[in-house]
C-alpha cells in the first residue's frame, strides 16, 4: 500500500506543516478544505520557476520561443506524467463519486494535485524549497528540451531522431489496460529493436501512453549522446 511517507521520500522534502500536504492532496469532491487555492498558487510558482530556468539556460532565445518552451513544459500532460511517476493518485483524497469514476487516474485531477503540492511546498518552505522541488521534478525535461522541437510531440521527435540515423521506427505495444471502460489507464511499451531499448508509459488513452513511452526513450537517447 502506497503511503504519504513514500510520497515524501520521492519529493525529497519534509513538511513542517503536514496539513498543507494533506490539503494539497484533497480534491474539491472530498471537502471544502480542498486543494484549489494551493493549485492556483502552485501554478503561478511553477510558471515563474520554469520561466527562470529557461531564461538562464537559453540566454539568446527570444521571448516568444521562451513562452512556447514554457508552455510545452508546464501543461496538463507533463504535470500528470510527473504525478503518475510519484504515484500521487494513490494518495489523493477524493469524494465517493470521484473514487467510483476513477478520478485518481484522471490527468486533470493529477495535474491539479501536482500544482497544489508545489504551492504547498512554497508556503511551507519558501522560494528555495519550491525551487529545489521544481528543479528535481523537471530537470530531465529541462536538460533535454530543444528549442528546435517547439510544437513537436515526443513520437514525432523520436521518429525524426531515428530516421536521421537510418534506424527502424519504434514498435508500440499495449502491455495492460486497467479500470472501467469510461476511465481507463493504458500501459504501453516503446521498443527500438536495433538499439535494444525499451521504455514504458502510462496514460488515460493509448496515445497519451505512447507519447510518454516515446518521451522516455527519446530522453534516454539524448542522455546517451551526451556521454
Amino acid at each position: 500500500m502506497y503511503s504519504l511517507n513514500n510520497l515524501l521520500r520521492q519529493l525529497a522534502y519534509e513538511f513542517q506543516d503536514k496539513n498543507l500536504l494533506t490539503q494539497a492532496l484533497t480534491h474539491r469532491s472530498h471537502s471544502g478544505n480542498n486543494n484549489e487555492r494551493l493549485e492556483f498558487l502552485g501554478d503561478g510558482v511553477l510558471n515563474f520557476l520554469v520561466a527562470h530556468q529557461l531564461f538562464q539556460r537559453f540566454p539568446k532565445l527570444p521571448e516568444g520561443d521562451l513562452s512556447r518552451l514554457r508552455a510545452q513544459l508546464v501543461k496538463e500532460q507533463t504535470l500528470s506524467e510527473i504525478a503518475i511517476s510519484l504515484n500521487i493518485g494513490e494518495c489523493l483524497r477524493l469524494g465517493e463519486g470521484e473514487l467510483k469514476s476513477g478520478g485518481w487516474r484522471r490527468p486533470s485531477v493529477l495535474a491539479d494535485a501536482m500544482e497544489a503540492i508545489i504551492g504547498a511546498v512554497f508556503l511551507d518552505g519558501g522560494y528555495p524549497a519550491a525551487e529545489a522541488l521544481v528543479q528535481r521534478l523537471f530537470l530531465p525535461r529541462l536538460e533535454n528540451i530543444d528549442p528546435k522541437s517547439i510544437g513537436k510531440d515526443a513520437k514525432s521527435l523520436l521518429q525524426e531522431f531515428l530516421q536521421g540515423r537510418k534506424i527502424d521506427l519504434p514498435e508500440y505495444h499495449v502491455l495492460a489496460t486497467e479500470g472501467e471502460a469510461h476511465c481507463q489507464t493504458f500501459r504501453v511499451s516503446c521498443h527500438i529493436a536495433k538499439l535494444q531499448m525499451t521504455a514504458e508509459g502510462k496514460g488515460s488513452s493509448r496515445r497519451a501512453a505512447e507519447q510518454q513511452a516515446a518521451q522516455a526513450v527519446y530522453e534516454q537517447l539524448l542522455d546517451k549522446g551526451k556521454k
